[in-house]
């Protein structure tokens, strides 16, 4: 028998000024790539614990879901585990081999904005 119960709720990281970051950014993709980076969310919500390929630590309670998008292109979106749900901090397209600093930076920025486990 196949569990189909979410072990996390994915919901989306919102600004003091009331923006949600990466929901802007999935709506901006088009719209294979946005359901290739809802699948891979979907992998993490109902597989929790999940880990490579589709998720990986990056420390300090700090995630990533890795997505692999169209032409070769990929992408990332950070979260981290608050109050039971996985709460969808910052994403983008990953251009070098080695995560950015500053989109490593941003993403424990909000972390700490947030009350998270």
């Amino acid at each position: 028998m196949i569990d189909r119960t979410k072990k996390l709720q994915a919901r989306f990281y919102e600004t003091p000024s009331g923006t949600e970051p990466v929901r802007a950014w999935l709506k901006d993709l088009p719209d294979e790539d946005r359901k290739v980076v809802g699948k891979d969310i979907a992998k993490v919500e109902f597989g929790w614990p999940i880990g490579m390929p589709y998720c990986r630590a990056m420390g300090r309670g700090l995630w990533e879901v890795r997505s692999e998008l169209q032409h070769g292109r990929i992408a990332r979106v950070f979260f981290c585990i608050a109050k039971g749900d996985a709460v969808l901090l910052h994403a983008f397209i990953k251009k070098t081999r080695q995560t950015p600093q500053a989109d490593l930076d941003l993403a424990r920025k909000r972390m700490k904005e947030i009350a998270y486990d």
